[in-house]
Parts: C-alpha cells; structure tokens; sequence
C-alpha cells in the first residue's frame, strides 16, 4: 500500500481529491518460520487461516492459539453508536511450547541426510537422534524436505508437506536382527560364544534362503551371526526358541511387540504410522523365516531408533518424546507428562547385546566398519532390505539402513538413518548409512560434551573352528 500510495501521489495535482480516499493500513499477523527447512518436518505449517494444518501446528492448536478476545458495542445503521459504552473481552494468548529438539544437532542430522540423499539419487532419507536416558528426541530429520513459509513450492517439487521419520510404514532388513538376537539371549538358548554352522543356503518352506553374498560354509559364533548379517544364522538361531515352529513364531512376536513394534509410538503424531505386525498366526510360510531377519514387517524410523535406544538404556523401552511441556502466558512450565517406560529384556542381555553390536562396527569382518568413531566406543549394526514399491506394491530397489549407539559401553545417543531406494553408487546399509551415522554422531557427542569412556571393547570371537 505504501507503494502504491507514493505512486497515485505523483499523479495527484495539488488541491485534487486524493483517491485514496478511504484506504487505510491494518495491521495482521503472520507466522513467520525464520529457520525455513529447519524441522520443517516436525513443526508442520499453518493453513491460509493460521490454523494448524500439519505436524504440531496441528497437533498443538488449542495450546498455541489461545483464545481470541471480543468487543460487544450497540450500533445503528450498521455503525456503532459512539455515546454507547462498550464491552471488551481481551485475547488469551496462547501458549509457547517447548521441544526436546537440540537446534544444532537437527541441523547436523538435515545437512548429513540431505547431502546422502542427493549422493545416492534416491527417494529420501531420514535420521533420528534419541538420548537413551530419557527417550527425548534431539533430532528428526527428513530429506528432502519443505519450507513451511511457503508451502506452494511443497507440491511444485513433489517433497510433500507430511513428516516421512514417523509416516513411511518399511521393512527394516538386518537392523531388527538386534530383536531376534535379544528374544534367544533372553531366552536362555544361545551365548553370544554358541557356535552356529550357516551354510550356502538353507531351504525352509517353500523357498531356499541365501546371505548377501554367496560363501562357503561359515563357522561363526553367535556374535559373529551378528557381526556378519547372516540371514542363514539368524533363521538358525531362531529356530531355538522353541520345539515347533508356532512356538517359535510366538515368542519371537512377544518380544517385536515389547520393543514397540505395530502399535502407535506414543508421541501422538498426526499421520503416524504404527507400521505392520501381523499376529503370529498369520504369519505366512516364508514370514516365519523372514521377520527374524527384518523382511515381512514394517516400522518406521522412530520406532527403529527406539529399539536401540532400549538396548543402550538397560533394556528398559521409554516411549519417545518430542514435547517437554508447555509455558503459560504467566510464565508458569507446565512439563509433559512422564513417558511410559517397559521392561523389554533383562539388563543382563542389554549389556551382551551392546558388546556383540560393538563386533559389527569394531571387528574388520564386521559390516558397519564406516561407522567407526576414533575414541568412542560405538554400537552398531547396518541394514539392506528389499522395499516395497508404493506404485506397484511389489519389491523393487532397496532401504539402506543404519542404527547404533554411543559410547557402547556407557550409552547417551542413539542415531538411527535410513535412506529409501538409492539408485547411485552402493546400496548397502553400511556404505550408504554407516557414514551419515558416523557424522552426525560424532556432532552430536561434541555438541553435548560427551567424553569417551577410556575402557577398551571386549573383542567377542566371530568365528569358531571346525571341531573346537
């Protein structure tokens, strides 16, 4: 208007009647996201209204927008009567709301998926920092992702406006090896030293099962299953829970659904995605070989990041949280209430399980070897699944994954990565995913001044020899 009002000036002659006439300023307001992309994801957007339409905008409304305030006067004619008193009822404002969200470690976490997504030409990607004491969530990054000022140019390049961390429903691969490993450990069946033979193949069902790579027979430790991704090893493994099939089936769903898998995360988000765990019943012929290895069930990226966040914390599950509390008009904190916390497997297994993922990053045979942070002790272990095709609902391309914890041995973070389909370069979890885990870890513990431990890794053995 201002503009306009200095053009329409010039062409006024003095003593004219201004054109203007009438016009005035009003003054609005507007929400304004000065970080632009930053949590774009998390934080969702405000519709042509101001109403929450997405993430927590929407999910927060009635906090953040408060009450508006009302003016009752009488009028006349449509215009207000000026001798008539008038009553005003003032605005509530509404409430600032506090996250767990460490600015600096989610623009580490954006900046690192962004640029893998781009390296690796794939779909997207999403990384998830968690402290394991509290279950709070430091970062939840999405590539690519949008900029809530405008979110026009959301559909103009396809990115979408949604949260994809905790609304892609897919099927994990080797990283949710760690549960299988837990429910025999737990169980008593297995050490991490019980010496398993995988060979080549392994026919069950209807179908023969086969590792990443074609091998000679492998004489590992249970550690070494691990250390190696073996699906073979892990089927073996398995299979000792119980004395049939059915019973097997139902012990190893007993403890997916312990670590938070097809139910609601807790953190109450619009659009989440439970993922899929069918009843172990249902399980399909090949299911029942499949689900220990991570194929044949679904999650999504903050349910993976809590499964290891369990482990680290003791084996003790705390639900996630994304909302610390909430700050009144007055000043008043209002915390968040306390999250749910499950005992899921003994500390005794958490402590095992920790030194065994130590053996895929640490041990040279192990997977996860990009991952390595010199001076931290570091947990780990790496994923390469088949992905379901949205369009076609057949598999086609594949989920690189990566999830671990550190220090291993005195757990404060875990960060979880996945990239979706990646059609450059490698496609394993450990080249795509273990560098991305690698950086924004190492940020992460800088940033929170978390000091190496000093103690030295236990070394487990991956293999046994024929006979022994």
């Amino acid at each position: 208007i201002k503009d306009l009002k200095s053009a329409l000036a010039e062409k006024t002659a003095p003593g004219d009647v201004s054109v203007l006439a009438g016009i005035n300023q009003e003054p609005h307001s507007k929400r304004v996201y000065p970080n632009k992309e930053l949590a774009a994801g998390i934080l969702g957007f405000v519709n042509a209204k101001g109403e929450g339409a997405g993430g927590l905008e929407a999910l927060l409304e009635k906090d953040l927008a408060g009450e508006p305030g009302r003016i009752t006067y009488a009028q006349s004619g449509g215009r207000r009567v000026p001798t008539e008193s008038a009553r005003e009822q003032p605005a509530v404002p509404g409430s600032d709301v506090e996250l767990t969200i460490d600015r600096d470690i989610q623009w580490a976490a954006q900046e690192a998926i962004t640029e893998q997504v781009e390296k690796s030409a794939a779909d997207r990607g999403y990384v998830i920092v968690q402290d394991t004491r509290t279950g709070e969530i430091l970062a939840m990054a999405n590539a690519p992702g949008f900029d809530p000022n405008d979110i026009s140019s959301a559909s103009e390049t396809g990115t979408g406006l949604g949260n994809p961390a905790l609304q892609d429903a897919y099927e994990p691969g080797s990283t949710s090896k760690v549960m299988s490993m837990a429910a025999v450990l737990e169980e008593g069946v297995a050490t991490p030293g019980t010496h398993v033979t995988v060979p080549n193949r392994l026919h069950r069902a209807d179908r023969s099962f086969a590792d990443d790579v074609d091998h000679p027979t492998w004489y590992l430790t249970l550690n070494g299953v691990l250390a190696k991704s073996s699906n073979i090893g892990t089927i073996l493994s398995v299979e000792q829970l119980g004395k049939t099939q059915k019973e097997v089936n139902r012990v190893l769903h007993s403890y997916l659904r312990k670590f938070g898998l097809g139910r609601p995360t807790g953190l109450d988000y619009p659009g989440e995605t439970p993922g899929i765990l069918a009843k172990p019943e249902d399980w399909s012929a090949s299911q029942q070989y499949t689900i220990p290895f991570g194929q044949g069930l679904s999650l999504n990226a903050v349910q993976a990041a809590s499964i290891y966040s369990t482990i680290a914390n003791g084996g003790e599950r705390i639900e996630p949280q994304l909302v610390r509390g909430l700050r009144a008009p007055d000043g008043s904190f209002v915390p968040a209430p306390e999250p749910e916390r499950t005992r899921v497997v003994g500390e005794k297994t958490a402590k095992t399980l920790a030194k065994m993922l130590e053996a895929v990053v640490g041990n040279e045979q192990g997977t996860g070897t990009k991952a390595r942070i010199p001076g931290y002790r570091v947990a780990g272990k790496t994923g390469t699944s088949n992905r379901v095709d949205p369009e076609t609902g057949g598999y086609r391309g594949y989920t690189a994954s990566f999830a671990g914890f550190a220090p291993a041995d005195k757990p404060r973070l875990t960060v979880y990565c996945a990239v979706q389909n990646p059609t450059r370069g490698s496609y394993f979890g450990g080249q795509v995913c273990g560098p991305v885990h690698k950086k924004v870890m190492e940020f992460a513990l800088k940033t929170l001044e978390v000091p190496p431990t000093g103690t030295k890794p236990p070394g487990l053995p991956v293999e046994f020899e024929p006979g022994d």
